[in-house]
């Protein structure tokens, strides 16, 4: 007995030497395939980690100077917004209700903007070309105070940043007019006294400026030029200020001039000219100019949308054509992710048993929702920050490279975020349950005034085909030592980093340490742009020889767009690794690292597919992404109402009684009556 139990004991002690051997290999292995974490040395440390990465359990939370992290989000342009701030909420009878009929939304909205310019001593218009990036910090403001009036705002002044160079009415008097349309329109566009629109978009072929019928003959006798509408598929159309309050309009139409040929005239392209369509005393509708109105639309009722028929109307101006953009109201994602993270935090409901419930926000599938969401949403405001910045820069140098990179960067920019966009609004909304319903906190009217965004001025697939048409060019160039746009500028490198087999070791690295590296991120995002731009290269030279350039480009469309995605995201994570870099404040620092690290892994999370096909993830490696990427939303709940305030957005702009930073059931009781 005595014998077996010492073998037994022998093999047990063997086993465990066994066991422990192989734990050391094990480890050392570990060491080689992922050398950036310290594997832990004990069971006790184990544990902890295992802890530290479960969504139940929490570091020490962040401690962030909010307001520090406000001051370096809104810069120095803040003083500006909150003079709009406060000049809306010293003005109740300004202030847009929840309910408003559409007459009664546009004579507000027009209130709202004499009231900006004349009274607060606002005045958009000189900002277009001497300070673009005031501009813009004013319109934003201004559609965080009411979306019709940010866009109502625009149509007057705009020089637009977001697709391509320049926008409507005053915007293209100032880039498109000589000095001479300059000193005749610029004081009235900037005092109000001549309000106008951009009469570009026609019922049949919407924004395409190539396919415009609205025609601008010239007669040599008279010195002038008559615009006609030939057919009902050339009415202007959604031309906003037109309806009601515009008393001018920038027409697009093609330009004929005589000549001795055959047909007897010559199709010159598309060119401005200013109109007028609107008597200025009497306000009434000029000779041989119709005027109807749109009617009631989804949203944006605020903004006064016609259509115009110009029959026969002689005119003595011209100004010659560039390219138009548009803004796609940014300020509706802060304003719609801060709704519904204030009041995550605020509701709460069921939790252990005989304990107190907890806050909504602390359920992980809450969390899910909304988290990766404000992430996305500080990394979309660098972005379009650094887009505004480059815009400005290319205004004052007029860099044919900055140019082209405006142009590239704005339209996949104005695709990608208010599309995803879109879908947040949806998601804010059912984050909130019922109170999400109630027109008073805002979802719906945030939702339908969004909603136009992704189709106007560029509807966003054709705006992703832009895209990629462009990359697919640089793409080709890179290899013929061509001159590569600054926004492509990974390209500049050897291609062959991102296009050679993965490296099986670090396929496998799963550490923390690893996973949060920038490098790693953005080596990943890279990696997936040029697999996807040069295998579609590939298959459109293939599907060419049989269904032409046409037929093969429609033949590989959804990779084109996939394309498009891709770059744009990479661009936005560069421009937030960058902010975070550059911030001064330590604890502020701190919380954007968090956040782009959550940005990044939750779009490779999103794509994982894409890196397993290739193997560039492991399947371990895909596990502890994953899980990282949950710990790093709950990281983020735990800072969430610090994030959302450095949005620095006043009760009184988001006005959602859920949304208020103190009493929040107390105003939303005494909206219905208590």
């Amino acid at each position: 007995m005595e014998s077996r139990s010492r073998s037994r004991s022998d093999n047990q002690t063997a086993e465990d030497d066994s066991r422990l051997s192989t734990t050391r290999r094990i480890q050392r292995l570990t060491l080689h395939l992922n050398p950036n974490p310290t594997p832990p040395e004990s069971h006790q440390e184990q544990q902890q980690l295992l802890q530290r990465l479960s969504c139940g359990s929490s570091r020490v939370k962040l401690e962030v100077d909010k307001i520090q992290l406000s001051i370096y989000m809104r810069g120095k342009y803040r003083d500006i917004q909150d003079r709009v701030f406060e000049f809306f909420n010293s003005r109740p009878e300004l202030q847009t209700p929840v309910e408003i009929l559409k007459d009664e939304h546009r004579e507000l909205c027009w209130r709202q903007l004499l009231g900006l310019v004349r009274e607060a001593g606002v005045r958009p218009f000189r900002y277009v070309a001497e300070d673009p990036i005031k501009y813009f910090a004013i319109v934003e403001a201004a559609g965080s105070v009411d979306m019709s009036l940010g866009v109502k705002l625009g149509v007057q002044y705009s020089s637009g940043k977001k697709r391509n160079l320049l926008s409507l009415w005053g915007g293209s008097v100032l880039n498109l007019g000589t000095q001479k349309h300059k000193d005749k329109y610029y004081d009235g566009i900037d005092n109000l006294d001549y309000p106008g629109c951009f009469a570009m978009t026609e019922l049949h072929h919407g924004s395409n400026v190539q396919g415009l019928q609205t025609v601008a003959t010239f007669d040599p006798l008279t010195d002038e030029f008559i615009i006609d509408t030939p057919n009902d598929g050339a009415i202007k159309w959604w031309i906003g200020n037109a309806a009601v309050h515009g008393k001018f309009a920038t027409v697009f139409a093609k330009l004929m001039l005589p000549t001795h040929n055959a047909k007897g005239v010559s199709d010159m392209g598309v060119h401005a000219f200013i109109v007028p369509i609107r008597d200025m005393k009497t306000h009434q509708t000029l000779p041989g100019i119709e005027i109807h109105d749109c009617g009631h639309k989804v949203g944006l009722n605020g903004v006064d949308n016609g259509a115009l028929r110009f029959r026969a109307v002689r005119i003595p101006e011209i100004i010659f054509l560039i390219d138009l953009g548009m803004s796609p109201g940014m300020e509706n994602t802060q304003i719609a992710v801060t709704i519904a993270t204030r009041y995550s935090l605020l509701r709460q409901q069921f939790g252990p048993p005989k304990q107190p419930e907890v806050s909504i926000l602390d359920y992980q599938s809450q969390q899910h929702k909304l988290m990766p969401m404000l992430a996305s949403t500080y990394a979309f405001y660098f972005a379009s920050k650094h887009l505004v910045e480059i815009y400005s820069e290319m205004k004052k140098t007029h860099d044919e490279q900055l140019v082209a990179d405006v142009h590239a960067l704005s339209a996949g920019l104005k695709s990608y975020v208010t599309s995803y966009t879109a879908k947040s609004l949806s998601v804010c909304r059912e984050a909130c349950g019922g109170h999400g319903y109630a027109a008073v906190n805002r979802f719906g009217s945030l939702r339908n005034d969004h909603d136009i965004f992704q189709t106007f001025e560029g509807d966003n697939t054709v705006l992703l085909q832009q895209v990629a048409a462009d990359l697919l060019k640089q793409y080709k160039e890179k290899f013929q030592g061509g001159t590569l746009s600054v926004t492509w500028n990974y390209l500049r490198e050897s291609m062959n980093t991102y296009l050679s087999q993965p490296n099986p070791v670090t396929a496998r690295w799963e550490g923390e340490e690893h996973l949060r590296d920038p490098k790693f991120q953005l080596d990943a995002f890279r990696y997936r742009t040029s697999r996807l731009l040069q295998s579609v290269a590939v298959r459109l030279r293939k599907h060419s020889k049989t269904l032409g350039g046409f037929g093969a480009w429609n033949r590989c469309l959804n990779h084109l767009i996939t394309l498009a995605e891709s770059h744009i995201e990479s661009v936005i994570l560069v421009k937030f690794i960058e902010a975070v870099q550059n911030c001064p404040d330590p604890s502020s620092q701190a919380a954007l690292k968090l956040v782009c690290d959550l940005y990044a892994l939750n779009r490779i999370w999103n794509d994982i597919g894409t890196y397993r096909i290739v193997d560039y993830v492991a399947p371990n490696k895909a596990k502890a992404i994953h899980k990282l990427t949950e710990y790093l939303s709950f990281q983020v709940r735990n800072i969430a109402g610090e994030l959302v305030d450095a949005f620095d957005l006043p009760d009184h702009v988001t006005r959602a009684p859920i949304a208020m930073k103190s009493e929040a059931y107390s105003h939303y009781t005494q909206y219905v009556g208590f």
